[in-house]
């Protein structure tokens, strides 16, 4: 599965997110803590930065070969500084059915909307499942998608399903686009387990959503994730313990140190001026990170220089 990171806070030096932490994101492409593969289809990130020429528009780089080979991490990331990132690093079967190209790597961004997306997630059977879904999506995000992933597709449907910008309207159109894709599954008999571990991103916000669907399309999965991860790889019940386990979070402040940390310390939400969303805690031994548990949503918002948090339980 795919690692994702996010971020909201001061301006701050990309490479204490993406390289220098113990579990930075471009170490995670190596060497997951929550996962057996490495990542080995591509990579990118976007980022928002007042120092940028063009602030209002992300800094977009993909590429699609595995982060820890890129030559380009070591030289381009130090040169940056970024007050909003969306960073990922994808997770595909390494054969001939993978389609390795800029295109297919994440984060994905359209024009006409101010969201961009990456997610953990994988839709089985999403071009079969189309036939139900294809009637709830606008024909102006339809014309730019570029490449042949389930992400991309599921960006589409998200922003057709959003009648505006504000919290409600997303947790609407996540809740509204689980139930299409599991009233699709049921109506082609294509059930699946169906993760969509998507962060959603716009200057100065984050939007984690922690959701799926289990082995027959239902929307309510159950399970303890870490008892499930002992069944091993190829299993069922491993394949439903990474639908289940949680997101993490940080809230904290920005402390710069030295270039082998990632420069941020936890702290109460009244205190907070930077947050990050991640698949995996950017330390090894998770100090100061909390969960967004599976079924739920969180909305993280930087306003001057303070982040507020606000998890609800999603109702699918």
């Amino acid at each position: 599965m795919c690692r994702v990171l996010a971020y909201i806070g001061p301006e701050t030096p990309l490479k204490s997110l993406l390289l220098t932490p113990s579990n930075s994101l471009v170490n995670q492409a190596l060497d997951p803590e929550h996962y057996p593969d490495l990542q080995l289809a591509g990579w990118g990130f976007a980022a928002w930065g007042e120092h940028l020429l063009k602030p209002e528009d992300p800094f977009l780089y993909r590429r699609p070969m595995p982060a820890f080979y890129d030559d380009n991490a070591n030289r381009i990331i130090p040169s940056l500084q970024a007050s909003t990132v969306l960073a990922h690093v994808r997770a595909a079967l390494y054969n001939s059915t993978t389609v390795m190209v800029d295109e297919n790597c994440h984060p994905f961004s359209f024009d006409e909307t101010p969201w961009i997306l990456a997610q953990n997630g994988d839709m089985p059977s999403w071009m079969l499942l189309q036939r139900e879904l294809l009637q709830h999506c606008e024909d102006r995000y339809l014309k730019q998608m570029r490449g042949s992933t389930d992400t991309e597709f599921l960006y589409v449907l998200l922003l057709s399903l959003l009648e505006g910008d504000g919290d409600e309207d997303v947790q609407r159109a996540i809740e509204t686009m689980v139930h299409l894709i599991s009233a699709a599954m049921e109506a082609l008999d294509l059930p699946a387990l169906t993760k969509m571990k998507m962060a959603l991103v716009s200057p100065n916000r984050i939007i984690g959503v922690n959701v799926g669907l289990g082995h027959q399309g239902e929307t309510n999965p159950v399970g303890d994730w870490k008892k499930l991860r002992e069944s091993g790889p190829g299993t069922d019940d491993f394949a439903l313990s990474m639908l289940l386990e949680p997101m993490y979070l940080l809230l904290g402040r920005h402390v710069p140190s030295d270039s082998t940390s990632y420069d941020f310390e936890a702290c109460d939400e009244n205190e907070a001026s930077a947050a990050v969303f991640a698949s995996e805690a950017l330390t090894d031994d998770a100090e100061g990170w909390s969960h967004v548990e599976f079924g739920e949503i969180v909305f993280l918002r930087r306003t001057g220089d303070r982040v507020t948090r606000t998890v609800t339980t999603l109702s699918v």
